[in-house]
């Protein structure tokens, strides 16, 4: 494969293209909701009019608006339908015929204008919902591997770190570390072996940001960790994602194929000396395991416990080799930003907090699914405006971000801006983007409980801190929620929520007590209600 073969297959890929398309949401939440037989339906609808040829079904990623699916669209009419079924495929068709017509039981009519889209900036989801994940072709017809080809050609290696570093991009994990910064420790690392390895075992509660990208744009990923390992010396990397997400790994296992089929992954790619192959590790579900050296533990087939630091996994990581770790989202920055350059990502966003952050919006919101916007953009906006604030008319009580790590913002923070520095002086974080909507029903002691009910669960049991604490800290709920504890109970929470944090070895068990003081701190009175009812 040269660049001149790849062009030809992106032509060949683009007039093949019916003129008239018909995309429909087969990610799986879509999925879980007739996605599948819509798209059946309508191939055989487009059959039994005659309009093959003319029309084409396309089944794409996800379409974002996830609590409107399943979704279907007509390019280049630009007409979206929600909340399809199979049942009603046959008026989508009688109105790409006349699209005056309006059926008797034609689907929900969407504007691809409403504020849940208008107010997005796709950078990482720009191919999500657009092409089909499981066709390399319709991957290389949006110039996919192109920036591949040019880091290889024209880019060496410190100036693909240059412009990561350029670009201002932080990992999109949750810590927030300098993604050029730690590209440039891995590289300046002696030894001839280097790994990179892809985090996608995204375990917060309602998050589901990554495991769409890797059913949307698995090829993108794999640029990216491509474009990654040939900057820092690498010739092998591991995707760690969780079992939970069948089709993700059915289709990356599909995209590693047929990049390898094409000479884009393996030996000497693109026809020059680098060599680089991907292998999946399949994790079994352990919270613990999002963290760096749980995963890298569990990929060298032990028991996922983290190890403390330094030395750091960019120092000694898999198999005690330098070691890249990034997440999904990413990687997935790594191509547009290679391709429009650092300075062009850097001008997205604020001063500490650049490009964009997709958030998987869920909750007691009326506009529930995946959204992409740049950093500064106000929780309010994404919440209120995007979102489309409380079903019918309640009122938003709280915001929680970070997962089980993070907290809850109050109704009165909602103008804060969303960067990494403004969500941790809140008491919360970004995290890998899970943003819950809690509204005014919310008791926020029960929330509270639910997220340490949650992390004594899958706490890895190695450090006592955060094994016995979390327990204790549970209990101490529990006798709140029943109405059985003293004043002394909680100060004994508050104080034990501060050991737990300040001597747990990993950043797991340091951030477990988080979700309880967030709501301590801005909902105190909920739990002294508690006890004055005793």
């Amino acid at each position: 494969m040269d660049l001149l073969e790849l062009r030809e297959i992106a032509q060949k890929t683009q007039e093949q293209q019916a003129k008239i398309r018909i995309r429909c949401c087969n990610a799986a939440g879509c999925l879980s909701s007739q996605g599948q037989e819509v798209k059946d339906s309508l191939e055989t609808a487009i059959a039994e009019a005659g309009l093959q040829g003319q029309v084409e079904v396309c089944g794409v990623g996800c379409m974002k608006f996830c609590g409107r699916g399943p979704l279907v669209a007509v390019d280049p009419q630009g007409s979206l339908y929600e909340l399809v079924t199979p049942e009603q495929v046959p008026a989508i068709i009688e109105r790409l015929q006349n699209p005056q017509a309006l059926p008797e039981n034609v689907p929900q009519i969407g504007d691809l204008n409403h504020p849940f889209f208008s107010g997005q900036l796709p950078i990482v989801l720009e191919n999500s919902g657009q092409i089909d994940p499981d066709s390399i072709d319709e991957y290389i017809a949006v110039s996919g591997y192109e920036q591949l080809h040019r880091s290889l050609y024209e880019l060496s290696p410190e100036g693909v770190i240059a412009e990561i570093t350029k670009s201002g991009l932080r990992g999109r994990g949750g810590g927030g570390y300098p993604t050029g910064l730690k590209w440039a420790t891995v590289a300046k690392m002696p030894g001839k072996q280097k790994y990179v390895i892809c985090n996608a075992d995204e375990g917060d509660p309602g998050a589901f940001m990554d495991r769409s990208v890797l059913e949307s744009d698995p090829h993108r990923v794999l640029e990216g960790m491509a474009i990654a390992a040939r900057a820092v010396g690498a010739n092998h990397g591991f995707i760690y994602v969780r079992a939970e997400y069948p089709l993700a790994i059915k289709r990356l296992q599909k995209a590693i194929q047929q990049a390898k089929k094409y000479g884009l992954m393996g030996s000497q790619i693109f026809e020059s000396p680098f060599d680089f192959k991907i292998d999946i590790r399949v994790g079994a579900g352990a919270f613990v395991c999002g963290e760096e050296t749980a995963l890298i533990a569990s990929i060298e087939g032990k028991r996922g416990n983290p190890k403390p630091r330094p030395p750091y996994p960019a120092q000694a990581g898999l198999w005690g080799c330098p070691t890249l770790i990034n997440n999904v989202e990413t990687y997935a920055n790594i191509v547009p930003i290679i391709r429009n350059g650092g300075d062009w990502y850097a001008s997205i966003g604020t001063a500490k907090s650049k490009g964009t952050k997709v958030f998987a919006l869920t909750g007691k919101v009326e506009n529930a699914g995946l959204v992409e916007v740049p950093m500064g953009t106000t929780v309010r906006q994404v919440v209120e405006v995007m979102g489309g604030g409380v079903p019918d008319g309640g009122k938003v009580k709280a915001v929680q971000t970070g997962g089980p790590s993070g907290g809850c913002i109050p109704a009165d923070k909602l103008d804060t801006p969303i960067e990494y520095d403004t969500l941790l002086a809140l008491g919360t974080m970004m995290g890998s983007g899970g943003m819950i909507v809690m509204d005014e029903h919310t008791n926020m002691v029960d929330v509270a409980q639910f997220y340490m009910d949650f992390c004594q669960s899958e706490s890895c049991g190695k450090c006592v801190p955060c094994r016995a604490g979390t327990v204790q800290l549970h209990g101490l709920l529990t006798r709140l929620l029943e109405h059985q504890a003293t004043a002394e109970d909680l100060q004994k929470l508050e104080a034990l929520c501060h050991m737990v944090k300040e001597t747990s070895l990993c950043g797991l068990g340091q951030s477990a007590p988080n979700p309880v003081l967030s709501t301590l701190r801005y909902f105190r009175q909920e739990y002294e209600s508690l006890l004055q009812t005793r």
